[in-house]
């Protein structure tokens, strides 16, 4: 199964932080899922590291090299994601969040989400 992790799921999981529950660490550590993370997702972290407003902990380079040595390829934005997003009711008005549900009804992923509900194919 496909499944495009959430940003802060992301950051649970390749932090070791307690919010990313067993289950969930088992679910992406599956060799039978491809678990993948999505571009908007490295951004918004750039971001609110930049802003001081996310501890990673180390320099944000070494980070995005751990990123990658951790088989994350991140998921681009395409031309079909933007138009999918247009299309999205306004339930969600998070610009990141946006593009991540548009990216995965696009994509036919499932979505591995912090919300409720935690897990949800759209």
């Amino acid at each position: 199964m496909k499944v495009l992790l959430d940003t802060h799921v992301f950051l649970w999981f390749v932090l070791g932080q307690d919010q990313c529950s067993k289950a969930t660490r088992a679910l992406i550590e599956s060799p039978s899922n491809n678990c993948v993370v999505s571009i908007a997702s490295i951004w918004e972290i750039a971001i609110k590291h930049a802003l001081g407003k996310l501890d990673l902990h180390q320099p944000i380079s070494d980070f995005f090299d751990t990123f990658e040595q951790g088989g994350f390829a991140p998921v681009p934005i395409n031309s079909s994601h933007i138009l999918t997003l247009a299309s999205l009711p306004l339930h969600h008005r998070d610009p990141f969040d946006r593009i991540l549900i548009a990216q995965a009804k696009t994509e036919g992923m499932h979505l591995l989400s912090a919300g409720r509900p935690a897990f949800c194919a759209v």
